[in-house]
């Protein structure tokens, strides 16, 4: 049985890690946000196997040691565990009824970084996204819940949409980090569009004051865009006391594209963050006037997600 220790333990992950959701969290009900804080913790620790493989050690031993969580989580869905964080896990799944294949897919996915990664088409990257990202979103559905008159399948289309904008958000955020890595998670086919190769971004040879680099850049922020509202539109859909919380993570992710263009799209040399102030102004814009779409009454949570979309800088995703 879980005790207070390992709902303690997982909040504390979260907080130190996630202070974004930590922070948003704070506006679900208490038994919701422990669900939401051991999800946390299950993707945290499986993803920091696979981080850890340029600090200390090699692809090899990352796999074996993924290999050994999946074992675990086997088990703590069997109920047999002394693992604290699976614990709570294990009572997320059956109080929320999560899928185990969701957590299974997220485990998949993570795994795919223990290889350099080549997405040749938007396509191939979404596929990666999906795994990482969407699968997060799904899972967090079971536990937000959904309003009802509506059903899960509905909002888990939604929330795997938005989990798929977060994770191209992070991506063009942190193409420099990635790219000292070895890794650039670019579509090829994208950057050939603009004249650009993945050589050069691994290289470092991209000048991001570069006309080409800037159209790249914002055609990637257009298809961001164009896929938060998208998958905004299942805000809605959620129980109203979870729809604050998910609008200020989505919109919170969505802000950090802002930042990239106030950075003149140079993500080589600068890491795009948003700050305090406006992290401030968009939970204060979920309140007053339009404080509807977060309650009973309304639904028009997903309302100002993103800016209007400026011409010229369409994308599909």
């Amino acid at each position: 049985m879980p005790t207070s220790h390992d709902a303690r333990m997982c909040a504390a992950l979260t907080r130190k890690h996630a202070r974004t959701f930590a922070f948003a969290s704070t506006f679900l009900p208490a038994r919701k946000q422990r669900g939401a804080f051991a999800l946390y913790a299950f993707c945290r620790r499986a993803d920091d196997l696979v981080d850890r493989v340029e600090a200390d050690r090699g692809a090899l031993h990352a796999r074996v040691d993924l290999a050994q969580y999946r074992t675990q989580l086997a088990s703590a869905l069997a109920g047999h565990t002394d693992d604290g964080a699976f614990r709570e896990l294990a009572w997320t799944v059956t109080e929320f009824g999560v899928p185990s294949a969701v957590l299974r897919e997220l485990l998949d996915g993570i795994e795919r970084d223990l290889t350099p990664p080549v997405y040749r088409t938007w396509d191939d990257l979404r596929g990666y996204a999906e795994g990482v990202a969407s699968s997060v979103g799904e899972m967090l559905v079971y536990v937000f819940g959904t309003s009802p008159a509506h059903g899960a399948p509905a909002a888990v289309r939604f929330a795997r949409t938005l989990g798929v904008a977060m994770q191209l958000t992070n991506i063009l955020r942190d193409v420099g980090e990635d790219a000292r890595r070895g890794r650039c998670y670019l579509p090829h086919e994208d950057l050939a569009s603009f004249g650009l190769t993945p050589e050069a971004v691994l290289a470092g040879d991209v000048d991001p004051r570069d006309q080409a680099w800037r159209r790249f850049v914002k055609f990637q922020i257009a298809r961001a865009r164009e896929l938060y509202r998208e998958g905004a539109r299942g805000i809605r859909l959620l129980s109203a006391d979870s729809r604050r919380c998910t609008w200020i993570c989505a919109a919170g992710y969505a802000a950090i594209l802002g930042a990239i263009e106030r950075n003149e799209f140079d993500t080589f040399t600068t890491r795009a963050h948003v700050s305090r102030w406006d992290q401030v102004r968009l939970v204060l814009g979920t309140f007053g006037p339009r404080d509807s779409g977060f309650g009973d009454r309304g639904s028009n949570a997903s309302a100002t997600i993103v800016p209007a979309q400026p011409s010229g800088h369409t994308a599909t995703g």
